[in-house]
């Protein structure tokens, strides 16, 4: 029986990466929506669009991401990652619609040494990380039946983010200085849709919270260094200390996630890092995409 699946969010990294799996898909009928067609925080338009649309599943990429400017404005934030995210759990639970909900590493400090475990003590440092802590909270109060993901270091052909940072850097300067002692997993949001559509055809969803982050283990640099070896040869990339790129918002120093959970729960099978990441340069280079 054919589903239907609102996607919030619609026009962010995972958003756009959701549309791309779509397109591939000839057994979902799906509604893709933005703050500018259908804000969250508007809860009387949201349960009005759910109806409308019968949607069996909410799919919420939506999300304030601007980590530093968060610090600067915590009011508007709040109101994306927990507000919002309050009235996706009531609308859900009232109607009965399946929720799979992102969320983030920055709920916790960064100060593990192995990786974090969906049970392991949260702790964020920014208010970006205890925005999307407060919404994680305000989803599983609302509508016990959620689904959370958190992810880390999502990057994409889509929008502004590290990747199509370091080739337009790359393709201007013969050297680019980037952070070697924060430490995390890539995240090809090509991956993570893919992987949301396999949760969302699971015959059975346990609610609860998982974790999905790209297969292995690097730094920034590392990241950095990979990239330019595939899409920008000619440019050096040199290590520096967190303390040499200080930034309004704290980052973890650590923001690898186990993602056990999610592998044997749903038998989803997680590339590594430098495989999608030569994926994603390929896409990129085929296409007309703007950097």
């Amino acid at each position: 029986m054919s589903k239907t699946i609102l996607v919030t969010g619609a026009n962010g990294q995972l958003g756009n990466a959701l549309r791309a799996c779509a397109a591939e898909r000839g057994d979902c009928v799906f509604h893709f929506t933005d703050a500018d067609t259908l804000d969250l925080r508007d809860k009387s338009r949201l349960s009005a669009f759910t109806q409308s649309c019968r949607a069996d599943y909410i799919l919420n990429c939506a999300a304030y991401t601007a980590v530093d400017k968060a610090e600067d404005e915590a009011e508007l934030c709040m109101s994306v990652n927990r507000d919002a995210v309050q009235n996706v759990g009531e609308v859900a639970r009232a109607q009965g619609i399946k929720v799979i909900h992102i969320s983030t590493d920055y709920v916790f400090d960064g100060k593990s040494t192995r990786p974090y475990a969906e049970d392991d003590a949260v702790n964020p440092q920014s208010v970006y990380g205890i925005s999307k802590l407060a919404g994680e909270k305000a989803l599983l109060a609302t509508c016990p039946d959620a689904v959370i993901i958190r992810t880390a270091w999502l990057y994409s052909e889509y929008g502004n983010n590290f990747l199509k940072t370091m080739i337009r850097l790359g393709r201007t300067r013969r050297t680019v200085g980037v952070v070697s002692d924060q430490f995390g997993s890539p995240t090809y949001a090509g991956d993570l849709a893919e992987a949301m559509l396999i949760l969302a055809h699971s015959p059975v969803l346990p609610p609860g919270i998982y974790h999905y982050s790209g297969g292995g283990i690097c730094n920034w640099y590392d990241f950095a260094a990979k990239i330019m070896a595939l899409a920008c040869p000619d440019s050096r990339v040199l290590p520096l200390g967190t303390h040499e790129y200080p930034t309004r918002a704290v980052r973890p120093a650590y923001s690898v996630l186990n993602t056990n959970k999610i592998r044997q729960t749903f038998g989803i099978k997680i590339p590594d890092w430098e495989t999608s990441l030569a994926k994603a340069v390929s896409r990129l280079q085929s296409s007309n995409i703007e950097f």
